[in-house]
């Protein structure tokens, strides 16, 4: 792909989110939406593979349905409230299919069969832009109408989320289709808390990006789409492999790591709103996602590659930390003591 074309994509795709979240009429927000689909779409399809092709279809027959739902959701209440603004009260049928418009865009159970097969398919750049870029604007319009939303859909939609984001990746063996789950796990913990207290999804929002990106980056990095591409990698690379091991563990949310504070946050806000069976299966369900992420862990650090004893070592690792990634890293494991000054 050129560079003129690659430039016009990536802006595309920046104007599209962007337009979604600085507008407050329904048409635009749904334009905004739609540019981003079609600008991802060639970014996708790229690698000029039969995977990478059936990735782009996926995704684009998904995005259009749930395209398609929240036009017909926005026209269906402007046909009886008279209003496009997003913020005004919507119709409970217009909040139905807008809910699962948002849910089908964002990979949210049961809408969530695309996303595995989607970053499977396409490299791990376009997953990354995909698990982070790509859920900015259907955030967006969850937290622009979230005095709209139900949250009884809501709670269910992201407890079966954070329960087959844990289920689901715990037979896999490709790096990609683990954090993918991971990612429907994540989503579902921002769904449980939408409707209660905004605030602390934007929040949960930063935390899921910065991890996701670290975690992505470093795989990139490592050139690890499979697990048992993570086994040798202590020998070329220890920092970024001890890095690896600390980034999976903050996804997994073990204190005293970046993403233990969203997680505590959640519970702490769902039992006082005397929700706490809800919590438990929430909390319960993290245990799931933690065991792969272990699993990882495992392969990563703490088994050694069938080398010679004379070749443990390599005599010159590979610089593979970039500018970049050393600032993600600080980043994703040390801001838990911040966390009084994120909340306000």
């Amino acid at each position: 792909m050129s560079p003129p074309t690659t430039m016009i994509l990536f802006t595309s795709l920046g104007i599209g989110t962007i337009i979604t979240m600085s507008s407050h009429h329904w048409l635009m927000a749904w334009l905004g939406l739609e540019i981003n689909t079609l600008a991802i779409i060639p970014i996708i399809s790229k690698q000029h593979h039969p995977r990478a092709t059936e990735a782009a279809t996926k995704y684009f027959l998904t995005q259009a349905a749930a395209s398609a739902l929240i036009l017909f959701s926005s026209t269906t209440n402007a046909w009886f409230t008279g209003s496009w603004d997003i913020t005004q009260t919507m119709t409970p049928i217009s909040t139905t299919l807008l809910t699962s418009a948002l849910a089908m865009k964002l990979g949210l159970a049961p809408m969530h069969f695309w996303l595995p097969e989607v970053l499977q398919g396409t490299t791990m750049i376009s997953a990354l832009i995909i698990m982070t870029w790509q859920k900015l604007a259907p955030i967006t319009l969850i937290y622009l109408t979230s005095h709209n939303l139900s949250s009884t859909i809501l709670l269910i939609m992201g407890l079966t989320s954070s329960l087959i984001g844990g289920w689901g990746g715990l037979n896999q063996t490709q790096t990609r289709k683990i954090m993918a789950y991971s990612s429907i796990a994540h989503l579902g913990w921002m769904a449980a808390i939408a409707t209660m207290m905004p605030n602390i999804l934007i929040l949960t929002l930063m935390t899921y990006i910065l991890m996701t990106t670290t975690m992505l980056l470093a795989l990139t990095s490592m050139k690890s789409p499979t697990i048992q591409d993570l086994a040798a990698t202590w020998t070329t690379s220890p920092a970024l492999t001890t890095a690896i091991l600390l980034t999976l563990l903050s996804l997994g949310g073990l204190p005293p790591l970046t993403g233990f504070m969203p997680k505590w946050l959640i519970l702490e806000t769902l039992t006082a709103e005397n929700l706490a069976p809800m919590a438990t299966l929430l909390a319960m369900s993290t245990l799931l996602s933690l065991f792969f992420y272990l699993r990882l862990t495992y392969t990563t650090t703490l088994t050694m590659a069938p080398n010679n004893p004379m070749t443990k070592y390599k005599w010159r690792y590979k610089n593979l930390n970039t500018p970049f990634l050393t600032t993600l890293v600080p980043s994703t494991l040390l801001l838990l003591p911040l966390t009084p000054l994120l909340t306000l």
